[in-house]
């Protein structure tokens, strides 16, 4: 949502003029984090089996750490209501991380399954949405149907392949990510260093 420029409260037009000249003045470290980014994603979209279990076992780590946090949190305040469900989330935590640590390979096939269905989910919603407000959005209705029909397609080529897609998937678009983010951080720095 965009105000026009006569009723920006003063506060947000203060805030956005040193949030501005914070990015001038450390412009570099932005361009370097951007291009470290940018290389990662690169590395990771070439090296996608490597990257795939690297997400993985980050994953399986990030899962394991929570849950046993979580479950310390539980007996600490056990007196509270949820005992039980808290202490149900925190040890499926704990055996999801295990799971994934011990056995990447498997835990990356599961992942990947994971990541089908969401794609196929998000194009078959992203196709309804843009049904649902055609005739709303005019002639841009199709260009939601058409990001639908990428999802489902993606959401294919990832489901039929397995369990081959498994060693590509989670790592190529891991790249993707990360590669699109440092390629914008870099042109954010660079605007700012010429700004």
């Amino acid at each position: 949502m965009t105000l026009p420029q006569d009723t920006i409260p003063p506060e947000l037009e203060r805030m956005r003029s040193e949030m501005g000249a914070a990015v001038r003045a450390h412009w570099k470290a932005f361009l370097i984090e951007g291009i470290l980014l940018a290389v990662l994603g690169l590395l990771a979209m070439i090296l996608t089996p490597l990257a795939s279990l690297a997400v993985t076992i980050f994953l399986g780590w990030m899962f394991l750490i929570s849950g046993i946090a979580g479950l310390a949190l539980t007996f600490w305040a056990r007196g509270m209501p949820g005992f039980w469900w808290s202490l149900l989330s925190a040890a499926l935590a704990i055996i999801a991380g295990f799971i994934l640590v011990a056995q990447p390979v498997q835990g990356t096939v599961t992942l990947t399954v994971v990541i089908g269905v969401y794609f196929l989910a998000e194009g078959v919603a992203t196709i309804m949405y843009a049904l649902e407000h055609r005739r709303e959005l005019s002639g841009r209705w199709s260009w939601l149907a058409i990001s639908g029909i990428v999802d489902i397609a993606i959401a294919g080529i990832i489901i039929s392949g397995l369990p081959g897609t498994a060693l590509w998937a989670i790592g190529l678009l891991v790249g993707i990510n990360l590669l699109f983010g440092g390629l914008s951080m870099i042109g954010m720095a660079l605007a700012a260093r010429n700004g």
